[in-house]
C-alpha cells in the first residue's frame, strides 16, 4: 500500500506536468494558427480629388452695342430726287464675280451700258472702275437727255491703315423743252444745258485700333464743275473726323468740315465766293438701354457766325423691341451751282448762292417686331434760313429762276418701315408729310412736296430669278408762273401729283450670263416734277448682263 501510495505521489506530479506542457503546447499552437491565418494585403490607393478655385466674378457691364449687318444683300431703298427724264438704273442680281458688263436697249431710242471692273488682291491693294451711259429721245420736240458717268477708286493697305483715292468724270446733258411749242421756237444750242463735273478725292484712315485708341479718317475732295463754257465753279471739300474712345461706354468725337466754293459766270463780272466751315465736338455715351450724343456746332457761314445744337438721344423701353428718340440738332447745307443743278437741271445760271441753315426739334419711336420687321415714326419742327426755291421765268417759262426764302418752317411727320428676310425678300417704304408755314420773302414754298411716298420691293423668288419693283408718289407742289392774261404779272399754280411705278426682273442663265427687263412708269403717268416739264411716260428696256 505504501509502495502504491508512493507511486501515486510520484505519478500525479508527472501527470500534472504533462497536462500543463500539453496545455502550453495547445496554447502555443493556437497562437501560431492565428498568426498563420493572417494574409498580408496592400491598402487601396487613395484617389486624389482636384478642386478648382472659383473664378473671380466679372463686375464690368458690357455695352452690347454691336453693329450687326442685316441679313440681306439687297440694301434698303434710299429715296432720291426725281429726274423726270432719267430712267432709274435697276439693281442687278449679284453673282459674285469681280467684273461685269451690262448692256440694253429700250423704246424712245434708249441705249444703256454699264460696267464695273475690279483689280488687286483686296489685301494689299484694290482698284475699281465704274461707268455707265444712258440717253433717250422723247415724243416732245427737244425732249432729249443723256448722262455719262465714269469713276475710278483705289486703296493701298498697310498693317494698320488704308490710303484711298478716287477720280471721277460726269457729263449730264438736258434741253429746256418746257416752252409753248406752238408759239416759240428755239434752236438746240439755245436751250442746251450740258454740265461737266471732274473731281478727285484722297483720304487716309486707320483700319485697326491703335495704341492711343483714336479713330481717324481725314479726306479731301475737289470738284471742277462747269456748264459748257459759260459758267464754272471750283469746290474744295475738307473733312477731318476723329474719335477717341475712353471705354466701351464713353467716347468723344470731333470733326472739322469745310466747304469752299468759287463760282464764276463767264462773260460778266459775276463772281461769287460761298464758304462754310463747321466744327463739331461731341460727347457720346452708350449703354445697354440708352444712347446719348451731346455737342455743339460752331459754324462760320461766309460772314455769319452761329452756334448750332447737336443733342439727341435714344432710350429702349423694351430691350431690342421698342425705343423712343428725341433730339435738337442743327446743321448747314452747302448750296452750290453743282448741287442745285443736280436738283433742277433746267435752272438759269444763278446770280447768288446762299447756304441753308437748318434747326430741327424732333421726337419719335422705333420698334422691331420679330426678326424681320422694323419701323420708325418721327414728328419734327424744322426751321430753315435761306432756303433755295425755283420759279418759272416770266418770258417763255422754259427755265427756272433761283429765289430765296429767308425764313421757312416745316411741320414734318415721317415714317418708314422695312421687312427683310436674309437675301430672299426685301420690302421697304417711307412716307413724308410736310406743312410749310412762316415763309418770308416768298408767298409759297415753290416746288416743295407736301406729301411724298416711296417704296421698294426685291424678291429673289428662285435661285435664278430676281423680281423687283419701285414706287414714287407725291402730291402736287406750288408753282409760280406768268399770268397768261397779263405778261407783267405772275400767278400761283397748283400742280398735280404723280405716281411712278417701276418693275423689273432678272433671270440667270448660267454663271456668266443673265438677261434683264425693266419697265418704268407702268401707269404711264404724265406727271410734272417741274412745271412745264412732263416726263416720258411708259418705258421698257432690256438686255444682257455678263460676269467675268
Amino acid at each position: 500500500m505504501r509502495n502504491s501510495l508512493n507511486r501515486m505521489i510520484f505519478i500525479l506530479p508527472l501527470c500534472f506536468l504533462f497536462f500543463q506542457s500539453k496545455a502550453q503546447d495547445t496554447a502555443r499552437r493556437q497562437t501560431i494558427e492565428i498568426t498563420c491565418s493572417y494574409k498580408p494585403s496592400l491598402r487601396n490607393m487613395v484617389k486624389i480629388n482636384l478642386y478648382a478655385s472659383p473664378i473671380t466674378a466679372d463686375t464690368s457691364r458690357p455695352r452690347l452695342a454691336y453693329s450687326i449687318p442685316p441679313e440681306n444683300l439687297f440694301f434698303a431703298y434710299q429715296p432720291v430726287s426725281l429726274k423726270p427724264l432719267a430712267l432709274q438704273t435697276d439693281t442687278s442680281l449679284k453673282l459674285g464675280d469681280r467684273n461685269q458688263l451690262k448692256v440694253g436697249y429700250g423704246n424712245l431710242s434708249t441705249p444703256y451700258i454699264s460696267g464695273a471692273f475690279s483689280f488687286g488682291d483686296g489685301k494689299h491693294n484694290l482698284g475699281n472702275v465704274y461707268g455707265d451711259y444712258i440717253s433717250s429721245r422723247g415724243k416732245i420736240q427737244n425732249q432729249d437727255f443723256s448722262e455719262i458717268n465714269i469713276r475710278g477708286t483705289g486703296s493701298l493697305f498697310s498693317a494698320k491703315n488704308e490710303t484711298y483715292a478716287g477720280v471721277a468724270f460726269a457729263q449730264h446733258e438736258y434741253y429746256q423743252y418746257g416752252y409753248n411749242h406752238a408759239i416759240d421756237t428755239f434752236s438746240k444750242a439755245d436751250i442746251r444745258r450740258s454740265y461737266q463735273d471732274f473731281s478727285v478725292n484722297v483720304g487716309y484712315r486707320n483700319i485697326v485700333n491703335n495704341e492711343l485708341g483714336i479713330n481717324y479718317d481725314p479726306h479731301l475732295e475737289v470738284h471742277e464743275f462747269s456748264r459748257e463754257n459759260k459758267a464754272s465753279e471750283t469746290t474744295l471739300i475738307l473733312n477731318l473726323p476723329a474719335e477717341k474712345r475712353f471705354s466701351d461706354a464713353v467716347s468723344i468725337k470731333v470733326a472739322a468740315l469745310g466747304n469752299f466754293d468759287k463760282y464764276q459766270l463767264k462773260g460778266s463780272n459775276t463772281s461769287i465766293s460761298n464758304n462754310l466751315f463747321q466744327l463739331t465736338p461731341e460727347l457720346v455715351y452708350y449703354s445697354d438701354r440708352f444712347t446719348f450724343h451731346g455737342g455743339i456746332t460752331p459754324s462760320w457761314n461766309n460772314n455769319t457766325i452761329a452756334v448750332l445744337p447737336n443733342i439727341y438721344a435714344e432710350a429702349q423701353l423694351q430691350q431690342k423691341v421698342f425705343m423712343i428718340q428725341a433730339g435738337w440738332v442743327g446743321r448747314y447745307i452747302s448750296n452750290s451751282f453743282r448741287t442745285l443743278s443736280g436738283e433742277n437741271p433746267y435752272m438759269q445760271d444763278p446770280s447768288f448762292l446762299n447756304n441753308t441753315k437748318e434747326i430741327q426739334y424732333y421726337g419719335g419711336i422705333k420698334a422691331t417686331v420679330g426678326k424681320h420687321f422694323s419701323f420708325n415714326a418721327k414728328a419734327a419742327v424744322i426751321s430753315y434760313t435761306d432756303m433755295p426755291l425755283f420759279v418759272n421765268d416770266t418770258t417763255s417759262g422754259k427755265s427756272f429762276v433761283l429765289v430765296n426764302a429767308s425764313k421757312l418752317t416745316n411741320l414734318q411727320i415721317h415714317g418708314d418701315m422695312n421687312f427683310i428676310s436674309q437675301d430672299k425678300f426685301t420690302l421697304t417704304g417711307a412716307l413724308d408729310l410736310n406743312s410749310y408755314t412762316g415763309i418770308h420773302d416768298q408767298a409759297k414754298a415753290w416746288g416743295l412736296f407736301p406729301l411724298k411716298l416711296t417704296g421698294s420691293f426685291r424678291w429673289n423668288a428662285f435661285q435664278q430669278v430676281l423680281l423687283k419693283a419701285d414706287l414714287v408718289a407725291f402730291s402736287g407742289a406750288k408753282a409760280l408762273i406768268k399770268d397768261p392774261g397779263n405778261a407783267t404779272k405772275t400767278i400761283e399754280k397748283n400742280m398735280k401729283g404723280g405716281t411712278d411705278l417701276s418693275a423689273g426682273a432678272e433671270f440667270k442663265l448660267n454663271k456668266k450670263f443673265s438677261v434683264w427687263l425693266d419697265f418704268d412708269n407702268l401707269l404711264n403717268s404724265q406727271y410734272e416734277r417741274w412745271n412745264n416739264y412732263p416726263v416720258y411716260g411708259f418705258q421698257v428696256i432690256g438686255g444682257i448682263l455678263v460676269h467675268f
